[in-house]
């Protein structure tokens, strides 16, 4: 009897994920891998436009303006993924993304510039679009007990890509720049018929709403969040945290030159960083699962940030700095995952927005936590690590705040559907609130699940 309840206590592990994922989240996720795969503007947009007679200030200002797209682009997909579904938004923004980036070759020449700028900005705009729209499809289709882990697999596809793209845009440079961009076409079309083809449909709408109706709608789900005030805190983690996070790339690879060190060391540091995340991801996301949401995300945080501030220490030698490196991934395999999957708890019916609100504050935190990160780091040297822990020891306390005793985002639906109630349906006193807010008691049998688990149905 007491084998049995401990079995049944047990957190799932990787091969039970494995095995409950179902087929159209494979496909997701195989979609996911073969875009970040061939996702080579962004990285490879200066250097290319800098090999066609650019200026490096004209090609950096048109990376800028991709930046800027992509960070209007996640609240664009949020948008869509209410309106249209996950299905649709992806096809659409992929479909969309494959066209802008057969463009870039055709009008690289430095004299249709402004041509280039508009088409870059609308680029950067669908590209981001699609994740809102595959992470609440994500939701939508993981079991309930597996939806932290599929985000985990969600982030390890990307990692994947990321990691791979690189080596096969160099062998594409070898042969014609050009190929970076009929290959990124080409990948992004591909996942445009794969979600058109493979994903699933999405379900018929309950009843049409007019223009004015969708409007009406969308002001009270943005009103519903703006007053969700434990999303909110959530929120502000999410920004502090990737304003720390972007001192990965930008401080980083400076501070160590400055100290010295050769270029192979960040080099080793990006390298073990893809590594650790692609090979533990999953198993740390399978020990954690029973942990509460506040718990991983807070312990995740935290851990995360000190690493990054460990960068920091007098006299670091390459081996703390790779020990260092170890510390900050491990906390960022704790908390990733749950934070990522935290918004998709939502309702159905805003699911997407949440999404998109928060991706677009942590895209915004990225944006223009390089800049900042520079501007400390010339002015304060290495204060600008201990000013990492300070930011990473708050983003700890508002992801703790914002997450206590969460079953996920503050239900808006109900604010937004002013629907009769079905005679057929149940006394709504007697029904189970399935998000009330975040962190907020629940006034039935959901605050007695175990740890991890979520009253909310089902649903990307």
């Amino acid at each position: 009897m007491s084998v049995s309840k401990s079995k049944e206590n047990a957190a799932p592990g990787v091969l039970d994920a494995l095995r409950a994922t179902p087929r159209s989240v494979r496909y997701l996720l195989g979609g996911v891998l073969l875009n970040q795969l061939g996702a080579f503007v962004q990285t490879f947009l200066v250097l290319y436009l800098t090999h066609r007679g650019y200026g490096v200030d004209k090609a950096g200002f048109l990376l800028g303006a991709y930046g800027v797209g992509a960070v209007a682009g996640t609240v664009l997909g949020g948008e869509l993924t209410s309106r249209l579904g996950s299905r649709n938004t992806i096809a659409t923004a992929m479909g969309c993304s494959a066209v802008l980036v057969f463009l870039i070759p055709w009008l690289a020449d430095p004299g249709d510039y402004p041509v280039l700028l508009g088409v870059v900005v609308v680029l950067g705009l669908m590209t981001q679009s699609y994740r809102p729209a595959a992470s609440a499809l994500l939701s939508d289709l993981m079991p309930d007990e597996f939806r932290v882990m599929g985000f985990s697999m969600l982030r390890i596809a990307m990692n994947i890509g990321a990691a791979a793209g690189p080596l096969l845009a160099a062998g594409l440079i070898q042969i014609d720049w050009n190929l970076l961009f009929w290959v990124d076409g080409s990948t992004a079309l591909a996942y445009a018929l794969l979600a058109a083809i493979l994903l699933p449909r999405p379900a018929p709408a309950a009843g049409a709403q007019g223009p004015g109706a969708a409007r009406e709608t969308q002001r009270s789900a943005y009103g519903a969040m703006v007053r969700d005030h434990r999303f909110l805190l959530y929120l502000g983690s999410m920004l502090l945290s990737a304003l720390v996070y972007a001192q990965f790339f930008a401080v980083l690879p400076v501070d160590l030159d400055e100290a010295g060190h050769p270029t192979s060391l960040y080099s080793g540091v990006l390298t073990l960083s893809s590594a650790l995340l692609i090979s533990f991801e999953l198993a740390v996301t399978a020990r954690i699962s029973r942990w509460r949401a506040s718990t991983a995300a807070t312990v995740g945080t935290f851990v995360y940030c000190l690493g990054i501030a460990g960068y920091g220490l007098p006299g670091s030698v390459p081996a703390l700095v790779l020990l260092t490196t170890a510390v900050s991934v491990g906390g960022l395999m704790i908390s990733g995952p749950t934070l990522w999957a935290h918004p998709a708890k939502a309702d159905e019916k805003v699911r997407g927005r949440y999404i998109a609100a928060s991706q677009t504050v942590f895209g915004l935190g990225s944006a223009v936590g390089p800049a900042l990160g520079m501007l400390m780091w010339t002015h304060y040297g290495d204060g600008v690590w201990a000013t990492c822990a300070v930011l990473g020891t708050v983003a700890a306390a508002l992801a703790f705040a914002g997450l206590r005793s969460s079953d996920g985002p503050r239900n808006a639906a109900e604010e937004t559907d002013e629907a009769e109630p079905d005679p057929a349906e149940p006394d709504p006193a007697e029904k189970t609130v399935a998000a009330e807010g975040v962190g907020e008691a629940h006034v039935t049998a959901a605050a007695e699940e175990a740890p991890g688990e979520t009253a909310i149905p089902s649903g990307r």
